[in-house]
């Protein structure tokens, strides 16, 4: 930055500012004018955005900028923060403009007017505020999602119809509709008007006993008691995970897994421990022994998500059986996130956590958003099935974080019984066999790409597929380059903490599925062209793969011989 130098004091030039010669004048390239005040030095710049060094009390309010330059402090400087809007800072006259406002004058016009008293005490009054920060627990509530969604807002290709296989919410396409038994029943509480006001905080009793007589079994019978209402399945498992642990505890967590369960516990001080599931294999189930490992004195409770969110798995009965072990050896209660109960196909079996548990107390945690098709209408619950009374305490204090929406959807509550007795088991299977469709398309035609690893799944509505980074790059730059070549969008698998693999939705239209495997595939084969000899390698170990199977079957037909 160019200086002017300070004149004598005794100069009797003082009277008043004369601007400088040519050399210093006007700084064409940075858009500078250096005025010269005697003993007092003033830098006006048209690219420059706030005052700084000297509180506004510091200035007076001069009725003539040419005839007082005493009245103002001396090195006065504008400095550039680099502001986003170019075009304004570049305004002949906007370093002035700022200038004249922070001194107290209207830089509307001429420079003799003074700005009135009140518009004066306005400003004043505005920057006597100290901008606030959020709260601590605002700023520890991070949804990793968000930020990896954010990275991903490239242009999609024009040329292409986007494909959003990224979102979890089966109604973007319509064609999942609710069933035509859940439309009549919230339908017919709007016209009955009993259900416009408030209920009870834990829900209204007729919900309650009608969640409790669906999910009782007989080995787990549940009463009204054992039930509180939630707004979704996210509010249930934020109660139940509130009400169980203190700042300092920890809560056990799958990975890759349902990114909202760091997020529920960071804000109140509750850490997550990460047991893993086994996802190298190729079957998803969870390493028990990490699991059992990562149990403490302050391990307050284990979340068991089954069916899996993102890998679709669904823990066979075996499985579940040897978590309750784990979990009573070290007598830590289960919080089993069951959303995607009973959605499971090819084969597979569901069994409620409950009901397989003689001994260990379980909080489940379920909703009617993923198998009656309405997430919008933020209506869960939990059941407590408390063995041995030790959950008595932990859910008083649900009951108690309950009063902290006075109850949910009052609407959607008293539809609640009808929804859940009325919808046939044909619309469920319905949904399912749409699901099943999909993850076999899917799962065909990107097995058979190199460097392509899909994990297929029995339960939920996704798929996730592994993929090899020496042939499409970083995690982020592959799924940019499928937006910006194909429109199509999927979710990184590192919102799930689990890097190099990606989660597709399977609950779009047949044909809409296809096409965007299509996408995908033409996609990876630009991708494949440098690295033929990458894609050899894998060719050769798919064959030798099939070869390996075809012999083992042989050998097993002979053996059964």
């Amino acid at each position: 930055m160019s200086s002017c130098s300070q004149p004598p004091r005794g100069d009797s030039s003082a009277s008043s500012p004369t601007l400088k010669g040519k050399e210093h004048n006007q700084d064409h390239s940075a858009g500078r004018q250096i005025f010269d005040f005697p003993r007092k030095h003033l830098l006006l710049s048209t690219h420059f955005d706030c005052i700084r060094h000297y509180p506004l009390k510091m200035y007076h309010q001069p009725t003539n900028l040419t005839s007082s330059p005493s009245a103002y402090p001396q090195h006065i400087r504008i400095m550039n923060h680099k502001k986003k809007d170019r075009a304004r800072r570049e305004t002949p006259g906007f370093g002035q403009k700022i200038f004249l406002d922070k001194a107290g004058m209207d830089s509307q016009a001429p420079h003799s007017k003074p700005v009135p008293p009140k518009i004066q005490k306005r400003r004043q009054e505005r920057r006597e505020w100290t901008p606030m920060n959020s709260s601590q627990h605002a700023q520890n509530t991070i949804n990793p999602i968000r930020k990896i969604c954010d990275s991903l807002s490239v242009p999609p290709n024009p040329n292409k119809v986007p494909i959003r296989l990224n979102l979890g919410d089966p109604t973007l396409t319509g064609n999942l509709p609710p069933s035509e038994a859940t439309v009549a029943a919230i339908h017919a509480v709007v016209d009955e008007h009993r259900h416009d006001g408030y209920g009870p905080s834990v829900g209204e009793h007729a919900a309650r006993e009608a969640v409790a007589r669906h999910f009782s079994t007989q080995q787990a019978s549940f009463t009204a008691d054992d039930v509180v209402l939630a707004s979704g399945c996210s509010h249930a498992l934020e109660m139940a995970i509130v009400a169980i642990a203190d700042p300092g505890d920890n809560i056990l967590v799958p990975v890759p897994g349902f990114p909202l369960y760091s997020t529920l516990c960071k804000p109140n001080g509750i850490h997550t421990r990460q047991y893993r599931l086994r996802m190298n294999d190729g079957n998803g189930l969870i390493d028990l022994q990490h699991l059992e490992e990562l149990i403490d004195e302050n391990t307050k409770a284990i979340i068991i998500n089954n069916p899996s969110n993102p890998t679709g798995v669904v823990f066979p009965k075996e499985h579940l059986e040897a978590i309750l072990r784990v979990a009573h050896k070290h007598k830590v209660p289960i919080i089993a996130d069951e959303i995607y109960g009973d959605l499971v196909y090819d084969g597979a079996e569901f069994h409620p956590m409950a009901t397989l548990s003689p001994k260990v107390p379980i909080i489940t945690c379920d909703g009617i958003a993923k198998r009656y098709l309405v997430p919008g209408w933020r209506l869960g619950w939990l059941i407590v099935h408390n063995r041995y009374g030790v959950l008595t305490e932990v859910k008083k204090g649900i009951v108690a974080l309950s009063q902290k929406i006075v109850g949910p959807n009052s609407l959607v509550q008293g539809a609640l019984p009808r929804i859940l007795s009325d919808t046939p088991q044909s619309y469920f299977d319905h949904i399912k066999d749409v699901i099943s469709k999909n993850a076999t398309i899917v799962y065909d035609i990107l097995s058979r790409v190199p460097g392509l690893k899909p994990l297929k799944p029995q339960g939920a509505m996704y798929m996730m597929v592994g993929f090899d980074r020496d042939i499409y790059g970083e995690e982020t730059k592959f799924m940019q380059g499928l937006i910006t070549e194909e429109s199509v969008y999927c979710l990184p698998g590192s919102a799930f903490n689990l890097p190099n693999w990606f989660r597709l939705v399977l609950t779009y239209p047949e044909e809409v599925t296809r096409e965007a495997c299509e996408r995908v595939v033409e996609y990876c084969e630009r991708r494949i062209g440098p690295c033929k000899h990458l894609a050899a390698i894998y060719q050769r170990q798919e064959s030798r793969a099939i070869d390996e199977g075809s012999e083992g079957s042989l050998s097993n037909a002979e053996s059964d011989d």
